[in-house]
């Protein structure tokens, strides 16, 4: 297999993926095709400019999906409007989550007339096509190359791509890692190893740091959570719909299971606290993940058939409603009982998290944890950097002091961090000979970069520009 590389997206930061595989003749390959976000989106307020898609889509055979979340995905429409007409591969847990991630995201960015909203994604379903993992198929519709989505840990369905020539055919090996999961997330097995390739397109979002194991983050999640009980204010958790909700749900309800009969200080014991996910698409993607049960690793299994819920306990309550959230609002900043809410959008720029720390960021009680990356330009990053020093931050438009507390558990984002890259890099036999890093910020993509070096001395590797 003979082929190029062009990268439209993720080479300046760490969102928009979108890779061109270009095999000649043989036409090309677009692996994921994602939307940019915070200050990554570009010079114009909504960011149209920079999610156009202007690349020629002439030629491009089909689309192959490593997971769901819109930094992966979002650009899709921008891709169809731009002419592409292909078959989109991706795992079977993916192809039932994508209309939901589609669905919100076309309502927010695009339109709310329900009529074409339901007609893209009509148009969506009939080309998904579902792959098993490990399940060789061809995506060119031509023996030039055969493709294997691989288990990555990251969100449920989430996938590294592994392409090779086909049958009779000669050429190099080349993987995209997509997004890589750390090890023991909650609810998913570990990313699978890979054997070995020539190219290897490796994300970076977490190349230059280190996460604590999985015991550490959720003792300091349960000591979060027993400060809010102690002192009768409230946990925010900033947390996208898909994937972060659900592993937070899992182990929130493996503490209460844990310390479900203590009672902290003199506020309510464990079982009384509440624990709130406003937002309807989350809670459509954890009844999505329930009926997904049978790709959920072995741990999760063992709950359930223990007459566990890890995704519907007693204590969980789901917001759907406007209103309903607005009165949630409201009643939680009149003080109200220990809570903790669950809301997007994961970097607080938008969604009805707005909504809560507009109400709550300058009350010394509120704890506010973040959970997952969050991008330079968002306010997440404003909140996570400023808020410490006692800084403010920018909410529609309005300045808030930051009084709450601020917490960063960088293991609950799920991607890997830099010795599981390094990790992933160095069990593979047959090591790579060139390896493109992409998907990260210019510290993280650097520190990555020496720490392959030790594991794969005579690889080339590059940090592409475009």
């Amino acid at each position: 297999m003979h082929f190029s590389l062009r990268h439209h997206g993720a080479v300046d930061g760490v969102t928009g993926s979108c890779h061109e595989l270009d095999l000649g003749r043989d036409g090309r390959l677009l692996i994921d095709c994602g939307l940019f976000q915070g200050a990554e989106r570009g010079t114009d307020g909504a960011g149209f400019d920079r999610q156009r898609v202007e690349f020629d889509t002439g030629g491009i055979k089909a689309l192959l999906i490593t997971h769901c979340h819109l930094d992966h995905v979002g650009r899709l429409p921008y891709l169809v409007a731009a002419g592409f007409r292909g078959p989109i591969f991706c795992t079977e847990p993916t192809a039932r989550l994508l209309p939901l991630v589609l669905e919100d995201a076309l309502r927010i960015g695009f339109t709310r007339d329900a009529a074409l909203v339901r007609r893209f994604l009509e148009l969506v379903r009939a080309r998904l096509v579902p792959v098993p993992y490990d399940a060789p198929f061809n995506p060119a519709g031509t023996a030039a190359v055969t493709a294997r989505f691989r288990p990555a840990g990251h969100i449920l369905g989430s996938a590294y791509v592994v392409l090779k020539p086909g049958r009779g055919r000669s050429g190099r090996e080349v993987i995209f890692s997509g997004d890589l999961g750390a090890p023991h997330t909650p609810l998913l097995s570990a990313p699978a190893p890979a054997y070995g390739c020539e190219v290897l397109v490796l994300e970076s979002t977490y190349g230059d740091r280190r996460h604590g194991d999985r015991a550490a983050r959720r003792e300091t999640l349960r000591a979060v959570i027993e400060r809010s009980l102690e002192d009768g204010g409230h946990v925010l958790i900033p947390a996208f719909s898909i994937g972060r909700t659900q592993e937070l749900l899992y182990e929130l309800e493996g503490i209460i299971h844990r310390h479900g009969a203590r009672t902290t200080g003199r506020r309510p014991p464990w079982p009384e606290l509440e624990i709130v996910v406003d937002s309807p698409l989350a809670a459509r993607f954890t009844e999505a993940y329930r009926d997904l049960r049978p790709h959920w690793d072995a741990e999760a299994r063992r709950r359930v058939r223990a007459g566990r819920h890890p995704l519907a306990f007693d204590q969980l309550t789901t917001v759907d409603s406007h209103a309903d959230h607005l009165r949630a609002v409201e009643h939680l900043a009149r003080g109200g009982r220990p809570t903790v809410v669950i809301a997007g959008s994961g970097m607080c720029t938008g969604g009805r998290i707005v909504d809560y720390l507009e109400a709550l960021i300058g009350e010394p009680r509120t704890d506010i944890l973040f959970v997952g990356y969050q991008a330079a330009g968002t306010p997440g990053r404003d909140i996570q950097r400023y808020g410490p020093r006692g800084g403010w931050v920018e909410l529609e438009g309005r300045r808030h002091t930051i009084r709450a507390g601020v917490h960063t558990l960088p293991g609950y984002s799920a991607h890997a961090d830099r010795d599981d890259l390094v990790r992933f890099v160095r069990r593979m036999r047959r090591k790579p000979a060139e390896i493109r890093l992409v998907h990260g910020e210019a510290g993280a993509k650097a520190a990555l970069a020496d720490g392959l070096r030790e594991v794969c001395p005579g690889a080339e590797i590059l940090i592409p520009e475009s």
